[in-house]
């Protein structure tokens, strides 16, 4: 507090907001604040988490040390999410490149050369075949359900939280849904839709989104009406031993957490690195993804973080469910009770969220604009080379997002350690 008043003379307000003791009736340590005086690095874990925090949350602490705040984008490691668990697709990449990758994952970007090479297109897509064969067979046994490897795969895991937005996947998957029910279905593009991920004990309405989830899939994939154009799961008790089937077999991978809510997301690098393409928001590190893999390889949707904040005062999410047909009608069927037959009212907590004015997520004001995406997912994976291509070069482009290149930027500017080298041969244990 001296070294603030000595840094501002007379701000006062200054020193109260950023005083580590929170004042009032009962007072509180700011944790948070204690780190940062603590500390002599600060940073977040995508650029935008690091710019929000610089330019909101802690901007009184950046003002005073400028020099403590740093960006430092996650990574996740290619030894585990491709070389150990896609066992054929590693293959056919180091059989191309050689297997420095496994220790460099930049070099793959030589996976660029070859995505005009139709045979190594054919073999891409060969091993994606084999990955989601893999997928399907655990989905049947686990689900009981059959999901057609023909299937666009759709997955969205990751911990259930309504900032995550797997409600506003259950949306598109009930317009979906709809529109086979009333005939729409022409240019169809038969889709798989998986959601896995788990609920803080306590959590409500996290718990309301997976009964949401399970209720409407019963209603689908028992519909003859449906059949293989539509097929939806809830995967129980979400797991790395999951993720490491689930990751290698995925086509389309959902990121669309509100704009600015997510620090970084790392099931996004992973989905990334086995050649998915994301369909998502600028938040997080999707924003890094889009930069690396280039515009016309990823499906965007959504307000932006200043959009958001733009809209929340005069955000009316009902206006916005009355002109869209689609919406309307998909908001219908949930609160008629259709996927709660014996259970009037149960999705009211979610209906009415979504309704409120106060959303923080901001569901019904990115619903239109997610359709459209999705809508464009599903044109594009009917045109086989492209999408073939798209795959190829998601993984080409997903170099940076090794925890090699994230622990070296940390070393680099932080810890200052002396690296110690891989071995010569490095192994890659089998099961």
């Amino acid at each position: 507090m001296a070294h603030l008043a000595q840094k501002f003379p007379g701000d006062v307000e200054r020193q109260r907001r950023m005083s580590i003791i929170e004042e009032g009736d009962v007072q509180q340590v700011r944790m948070a604040y204690l780190a940062i005086v603590g500390a002599f690095s600060i940073n977040g874990v995508a650029q935008l988490h690091s710019d929000l925090l610089v330019e909101g949350l802690f901007k009184d602490f950046y003002e005073l040390w400028p020099d403590k705040f740093n960006n430092k984008t996650n990574g996740v490691t290619q030894r585990r999410w491709m070389a150990w668990c896609n066992k054929s697709l590693s293959a056919l990449i180091t059989r191309e490149i050689g297997d420095q990758w496994i220790t460099q994952l930049s070099e793959l970007k030589q996976l660029e050369l070859l995505v005009d090479d139709a045979s190594f297109r054919q073999e891409w897509s060969a091993c994606k075949r084999q990955n989601k064969e893999r997928l399907a067979e655990s989905v049947k046994e686990v689900c009981g359900v059959t999901f057609n490897p023909d299937s666009l795969f759709d997955i969205q895991v990751k911990r259930i939280h309504e900032y995550k937005r797997q409600q506003l996947n259950i949306l598109h998957v009930i317009h979906l849904y709809n529109r086979i029910k009333r005939g729409d279905t022409a240019n169809w593009t038969n889709r798989c839709v998986l959601i896995g991920g788990k609920a803080a004990p306590g959590y409500y309405m996290a718990k309301q989104i997976i009964k949401l989830i399970s209720n409407v899939a019963d209603v689908i994939n028992n519909d003859p009406d449906v059949g293989d154009k539509l097929k939806v799961v809830f995967f129980p008790n979400y797991r790395v031993s999951a993720m490491e089937i689930i990751a290698p077999a995925a086509d389309l991978s959902e990121q669309i957490s509100t704009a600015g809510k997510e620090a970084s997301g790392t099931g996004n690098m992973k989905f990334m690195m086995n050649g998915a393409m994301t369909i998502g928001t600028l938040d997080g590190a999707n924003i890094e993804i889009r930069e690396e893999v280039g515009d016309e390889n990823f499906f965007l949707f959504g307000l932006t973080t200043e959009e958001v904040e733009a809209t929340r005062p005069t955000y009316c999410p009902n206006d916005i469910i009355a002109a869209d047909e689609d919406f309307k009608n998909v908001m219908d069927l949930i609160e008629c009770g259709h996927f709660s037959q014996f259970e009037p009212g149960l999705f009211g907590c979610i209906t009415g969220s979504i309704r409120s004015n106060d959303d923080p997520w901001f569901v019904a004001a990115d619903f239109r604009s997610y359709i459209d995406a999705q809508q464009e997912a599903s044109e594009a994976y009917q045109d086989k080379e492209r999408w073939q291509r798209m795959s190829i070069l998601n993984t080409a482009r997903s170099g940076k997002f090794s925890t090699d290149r994230t622990m070296e930027d940390y070393n680099r500017d932080i810890w200052h350690l002396t690296p110690t080298p891989p071995k010569d041969e490095l192994c890659i244990p089998s099961r």
